[in-house]
């Protein structure tokens, strides 16, 4: 490795560069990291990559899957739990029976359990895949939800399949009691040991002496540690660490400051940002590679099967997606929580048209074994490999390409919010800044007149709550702070410089203030 550590830095700054072209051009970074990962395999002299599955496993699925966790709202998984958890396992079920089906009628060689094989590694969207195209397109905020939670569990049930049908495959038997029962197991130890190991965590938080910096090091240990945990007990480690993470994002405010939250925050934006660009980067990378081991393989023979699955996975899910519309409107009839109204015909389109595949996928893939116990050669694994490429593929630039033209061509309509971000942020700022007042008012109402800081605060808040610049000149208003800002920035740089014996870690502790106020109106903008 670090005979080529010039091309892997090479590597990460051709990231850097693609991503900002891809918010140039408003293209989701992905496809353009996958298709640069493509033209630069064919570069000759480039060192050539493997993807070790034990590497996305362990380094990469851990902090992504968790950092997702984070970002997800609870009481959106919640509300929208039933077609969550019915997308994330029954579908995917569905999924996978509906590719062994296929492969084992029409692709030679193929048996039922290499089918399910198959169908484990390439049925469940990508989380990373999901996450990272939904923050270039507009979609609604129900959508949005059920996507991002769906995402964070499927991966979970997709790699069961896969797991079962690899021992029956290998073995050639399957016992459906004894799989019903790992399964299981599977799901809910590895909720039960993330939510343990989540626990000792907050716990370790609030009782001993940490800092800012102590609590970043401790939130990358913990995906690692549940991960891990549940691994070794032979549960299931997407499903620990999305638990895990998903109870300590609930509870942050109970066991981080607010320094520690805001660092985490940004600490930890960068670094799966980083991860994200690597990953897909490698898909494209790892072209030769798993092109190489086709060996007698038609690869035009093996395109087709690859296009021919990647058709069935999103008839399937679009099929899903409708099924699950009428589901809801038949069960209406009879319980009180389904959803009184239709969503349409749009909505379960756009869910359908969502399912990306991703780096998770390709690593299943390659953690098929060269052979099975005997010595002989796993039969059809370099075909299953490239398939998965080729649906990686597909799903990535044809789905992910089209999707916002889909939404533009049938937007589906949000009926949650009908009102405005804007609208929405102002009356929260004027009821928070109502709830500062009573406060003043009631419990500090003595001490206005001897603290005149407290009096400009008290003002501060009457004139928010008066003032409507906020909503209606925001833009212009924003443009002026920020330079005002800007000015006060540069004051302190030049006094630095100019006074030798100026602390300079006061100076950068008020340019931190200044950013921080920089960043607060920008996520109000």
């Amino acid at each position: 490795m670090l005979e080529n550590f010039a091309f892997y830095l090479l590597i990460v700054l051709v990231i850097t560069l693609l991503i900002m072209l891809a918010k140039k051009i408003q293209v989701a970074y992905p496809i353009l990291l996958v298709v640069a990962g493509l033209l630069i395999s064919f570069i000759p002299g480039v060192p050539v990559i493997r993807i070790e599955p034990e590497l996305i496993f362990l380094i990469f699925l851990p902090p992504l899957l968790y950092e997702a966790a984070w970002s997800t709202s609870w009481k959106e998984l919640w509300r929208w739990r039933r077609i969550i958890f019915s997308f994330a396992f029954v579908v995917v079920f569905f999924t996978a029976l509906s590719v062994a089906i296929f492969a084992n009628y029409f692709i030679p060689g193929f048996s039922l359990a290499l089918g399910f094989s198959l169908g484990g590694i390439v049925s469940a969207p990508d989380a990373v895949s999901a996450g990272a195209i939904l923050k270039f397109v507009k979609v609604p905020k129900r959508l949005a939800s059920i996507l991002e939670g769906e995402s964070l569990l499927n991966d979970a049930s997709s790699l069961i399949i896969f797991r079962f049908a690899m021992i029956a495959a290998a073995t050639g038997q399957f016992v459906w009691h004894e799989a019903a029962g790992s399964f299981i197991w599977m799901c809910i130890g590895g909720v039960g040991i993330g939510l343990i190991i989540a626990y000792i965590f907050l716990k370790t938080h609030k009782i001993l002496p940490t800092d800012s910096n102590t609590d970043v090091l401790l939130t990358f240990i913990a995906p690692f540690s549940m991960y891990l945990a549940a691994e070794e007990l032979h549960a299931s480690g997407v499903l620990a660490v999305v638990s895990g993470g998903l109870f300590l994002s609930y509870r942050s405010h109970d066991f981080l400051t607010s320094a520690s939250r805001i660092r985490t925050l940004t600490v930890w934006e960068s670094f799966c940002f980083l991860l994200n660009g690597i990953v897909f980067m490698l898909i494209g990378l790892d072209l030769p590679e798993i092109v190489s081991g086709l060996g007698d393989t038609d690869i035009y023979t093996a395109i087709g099967y690859g296009v021919a699955v990647t058709l069935v996975l999103v008839i399937v899910r679009v099929l899903a997606g409708y099924a699950a519309v009428i589901t809801t409107l038949v069960m209406r009839n009879f319980i009180t929580v389904a959803d009184s109204q239709s969503p349409g015909w749009k909505a379960p389109l756009i869910i359908g048209w969502t399912g990306m595949r991703g780096v998770v996928s390709l690593a299943a893939a390659l953690s098929i074994p060269l052979t099975l116990a005997d010595g002989t050669p796993f039969p059809q694994r370099n075909l299953i490999l490239f398939i998965t490429f080729v649906v990686i593929l597909l799903t990535l630039l044809v789905q992910g390409l089209t999707l916002p033209f889909l939404l533009k061509r049938f937007p589906p309509e949000d009926r949650d919010f009908v009102r405005s971000e804007k609208e929405i942020d102002y009356e929260i700022q004027n009821e928070l800044a109502k709830v500062a007042i009573d406060k003043i008012r009631n419990d500090y109402a003595h001490k206005i007149e001897s603290f005149p800081a407290l009096k400009d605060q008290l003002q501060y808040y009457e004139n928010r709550l008066s003032s409507s610049e906020i909503i209606i000149n925001y833009l212009e208003y924003r443009t002026i702070y920020i330079d005002i800002l800007e000015t006060q920035r540069m004051w302190l740089i030049n006094k630095n410089r100019e006074e030798l014996l100026l602390d300079e870690g006061i100076v950068r502790k008020h340019l931190r203030l200044l950013d921080l106020q920089e960043e607060k109106l920008s996520m109000r903008s």
